[in-house]
């Protein structure tokens, strides 16, 4: 009988921890550019575009470098690569993405897409979460069904300095249940709600896009990306 006791007690005890101490969020993805271009599920970018993992001596570490030049559509890295195999991002699920950025132009063109898959009426989106440096400008865009644009937040940046920008994006096929929050350095600066997830999902693409750049060499310097489910996660 004693021992049943102590040991009613002792789960009781065990439960109170738990409850007092729930389990933590973890980050999904870190992708430290010390592990090279590994960490990302694949790279778009042709020759003699390069993306590469390089110590610039700025007390950073190791960053990943996004060289697009003249003539290329885009130098990019797509999805992620956890445990050796691509991570699959989930509907009606909450995500958050950071990520210091520094580009050698006011005029990057697309920094990041939350891409859709598939192509022409395979998706009625392409990107349903976009952000361009243009202009001078860091610009946040929802794209809804039928490619519609709409600017939701933007601010002046400075060129060769870095910026922390995150992402959280609650996807959702519903206009009504997906939404997307966004933080820079340290702030948060937007929130909206709006269709984040296309008919065949979607995935993360990190570099320099666009038709406007494609005569434009473009360096985008990358640190720090990591993908969790908060935003104490990801938040530096």
């Amino acid at each position: 009988m004693r021992k049943s006791l102590l040991a009613t007690t002792a789960a009781i005890f065990a439960w109170c921890l738990v409850a007092a101490h729930p389990a933590s969020a973890s980050v999904i993805w870190n992708g430290d550019a010390s592990a090279g271009t590994a960490v990302f599920d694949g790279v778009l970018c042709d020759s003699p575009g390069s993306v590469t993992a390089q110590d610039n001596n700025d007390g950073r570490g190791t960053v990943f470098k996004f060289n697009k030049p003249n003539g290329l559509l885009r130098c990019e890295a797509h999805g992620l690569n956890v445990g050796g195999s691509r991570y699959t991002f989930k509907n009606n699920s909450t995500y958050y993405l950071g990520w210091d950025t520094s580009t050698n132009t006011p005029d990057a063109g697309t920094i990041f897409q939350w891409k859709s898959y598939g192509t022409n009426d395979q998706n009625q989106q392409n990107y349903p979460v976009l952000v361009k440096v243009e202009g001078g400008v860091l610009k946040l865009f929802h794209i809804g069904v039928g490619e519609v644009w709409n600017l939701k937040w933007s601010t002046p940046v400075t060129t060769s300095t870095y910026k922390r920008i995150v992402l959280g994006i609650h996807t959702s096929g519903d206009a009504s249940t997906g939404w997307v929050e966004a933080y820079y350095n340290g702030s948060k600066v937007a929130e909206f709600s709006g269709r984040t997830w296309d008919d065949l999902g979607n995935d993360t693409r990190w570099g320099s896009y666009g038709a406007e750049v494609q005569n434009k060499p473009v360096i985008n310097w990358v640190d720090g990306l990591k993908v969790g489910t908060t935003y104490a996660d990801v938040a530096s």
